[in-house]
């Protein structure tokens, strides 16, 4: 046990190293980093995870997070209100929109169903998804994570929204781009094909 500790500086490393993907040394130099900041720096640093804690919150139709009511993408009039894409987190959301091939709207869950984590469908946002169904749906897109639990959930919300007569599929997944063959593994190939598309 080290006996040269600085409390306030001990306390801003655990706090950073509390954050995904943050290992000690990491969180040990951000650390050093914002303390060498300027006093005016350091207070509009700590003022913008402040005003995004306050500010940030659902969108009213799809979960996704938003400053207002409405994301900009349930706001806009310029995308397909008859299909919907079904994500795992928001992140989810900005990694298609990056794509620019999806015209259509969003809805967040905020997770997936994980009987060992203690998650069920009651700890998700699929009763709001449920409510959209009355709004000229046409398609639901399930673009959750290719895992047991994303899967487990694409499944449990299709046996929900089949029998309301609207159409439900599943993101194709297989071989990325630029991929070998030979490196990819037994299941990667199994959704590689049975997502093969005519050409």
């Amino acid at each position: 046990m080290p006996n040269y500790i600085v409390a306030p500086l001990d306390t801003l490393v655990d706090k950073l190293e509390s954050l995904p993907g943050i290992g000690h040394k990491t969180a040990q130099r951000l650390a050093y980093h914002i303390l060498n900041m300027s006093e005016k720096d350091a207070q509009a640093f700590a003022s913008a995870i402040t005003d995004a804690h306050e500010k940030i919150h659902y969108c009213r139709d799809c979960c996704n997070l938003t400053d207002s009511e409405l994301c900009p993408v349930c706001r806009s009039d310029r995308r397909d209100r008859s299909i919907i894409c079904v994500v795992e987190e928001p992140k989810d959301v900005f990694a298609l929109e990056r794509a620019g091939e999806f015209s259509g709207l969003y809805h967040v869950l905020h997770g997936t169903i994980s009987p060992l984590a203690g998650v069920g469908p009651d700890q998700l946002r699929i009763k709001e998804l449920l409510a959209r169904m009355d709004s000229g749906v046409q398609e639901v897109i399930m673009a959750t994570n290719p895992t047991v639990e994303g899967d487990a959930t694409a499944l449990y919300i299709a046996r929900l929204i089949r029998p309301l007569g609207v159409r439900v599929t599943r993101l194709a997944y297989g071989i990325p781009v630029g991929g070998d063959l030979e490196y990819a593994d037994n299941v990667t190939l199994q959704r590689a094909l049975e997502g093969r598309r005519e050409l």
